[in-house]
């Protein structure tokens, strides 16, 4: 039986810092990047740089293409809403419990 092919997703992929620091580069400037200019941005080996955008790679967060010999990446946004859904429901989870605190505090405040 083949083994299955290792896949990352979106919350594996930007709990690395290098990674998180490699999607902002990526927002940032909205262009292709061949790896060898991206590896001299960072204080990393291209061995290094080529691993974390493998993991980006297979999370679907940065496509990649030949042009001649070098590969290009550039970033693919979609997968992130995953994680700002993720991150909205604790967004809700906030705000009922400052208001929970604003009534409680509201509450406790002595009459004049």
């Amino acid at each position: 039986m083949p083994a299955a092919e290792a896949r990352y997703d979106v919350f594996q992929a930007v709990a690395d810092p290098t990674r998180r620091k490699l999607l902002t580069m990526f927002a940032e400037t909205d262009r292709e990047w061949p790896i060898a200019k991206i590896a001299e941005r960072f204080p990393l080996s291209r061995t290094a740089v080529n691993k974390h955008l493998h993991v980006l790679s297979e999370a679907g967060l940065v496509s990649h293409r030949r042009v001649g010999r070098e590969t290009r990446y550039r970033l693919q946004p979609d997968p992130l809403r995953e994680l700002q859904r993720w991150l909205t429901y604790f967004d809700r989870y906030w705000d009922n419990q400052l208001l929970a605190l604003k009534a409680f505090v509201e509450e406790e405040e002595p009459q004049e």
